[in-house]
């Protein structure tokens, strides 16, 4: 098959899973609990560092040591590991009742989420491990260290494309999910993942034109409320998308277990993640 045909797949692919968004629209309230969440961390490391120093915002992170630093850099990253995690399982689980035909509800998603708490955080701390031995190589590395990392963050996207679902519906660690991501992207990868740059273009073209239409139109009140509703609407493309892609995640990953999957074209996945062998 063709790159530009499994573009055309990843497209097709990319537009059922707004299909399901569209006739699930409750399910958008998990990227934005998400993202809300994130800041919500971010916020609160930053306070508690600068409550640290004094509350001098120049002297943050001057006073640190390079092991606490990475012990800081550590938990950030559980923190934002955990929160992504939760809340992507708790949508892939509504996507879930979605294609057997079940009720979706918010609530659903939450409590099965939070049923499975304890694999969630045992993932956000390996990925956290991961994610602090690629800074720490970074930071030591230089110039060098930045390619690396790159390159080791784009295979680390891929091996874990399946994680989600994967310790959301079978009973493994961080380490067996890892390499069972791993062998199904090795197993049913196709010549590209069209989806994947189906959604990244929307999301560029969507933040472009939502974006600077609402700062324009909030410009013509004041600068500052053209920052803020381009902010609203680039935070709402994105978790349009990041929302659409979870559900591609979660058919795909139910199509390779031999599930059906509704709502969406059953020979473009096929296609899409065909065996290498």
């Amino acid at each position: 098959m063709s790159f530009f045909d499994r573009l055309s797949n990843g497209w097709t692919l990319a537009m059922n899973s707004f299909k399901v968004l569209k006739e699930n629209k409750q399910l958008i309230i998990f990227p934005i609990l998400s993202g809300i969440s994130l800041l919500l961390v971010i916020g609160s490391f930053f306070t508690g560092l600068l409550a640290a120093n004094g509350w001098d915002l120049d002297g943050v992170g001057e006073r640190e040591n390079t092991a606490t630093v990475y012990l800081i850099a550590f938990l950030f990253y559980v923190a934002n590991y955990f929160v992504i995690v939760f809340f992507n399982m708790a949508l892939v689980h509504c996507t879930r009742l979605y294609f057997r035909g079940e009720e979706v509800t918010v609530r659903a998603g939450l409590q099965f989420a939070i049923s499975r708490i304890g694999a969630i955080f045992a993932w956000a701390v390996f990925a956290a491990i991961v994610g602090t031995i690629l800074k720490a190589i970074q930071e030591e590395s230089g110039a060098l260290g930045k390619i690396i990392t790159g390159i080791l963050g784009v295979v680390w996207a891929i091996a874990t494309f399946f994680v989600v679902p994967i310790i959301a519906y079978e009973n493994v660690g961080p380490i067996e999910a890892f390499k069972r991501s791993s062998r199904m992207m090795k197993e049913k990868w196709g010549e590209s993942l069209g989806a994947t740059f189906s959604f990244g273009l929307i999301k560029f073209i969507g933040i472009l034109v939502a974006g600077g239409l609402l700062f324009l139109a909030g410009s013509l009140i004041h600068p500052i409320a053209g920052i803020v509703l381009a902010s609203i609407g680039a935070f709402t493309v994105i978790a349009i998308i990041s929302a659409s892609e979870m559900i591609f995640v979660s058919a795909v990953y139910h199509n390779i277990n031999g599930d059906p999957v509704a709502h969406f074209n059953q020979q473009a996945i096929d296609n899409l993640f065909v065996n290498k062998k």
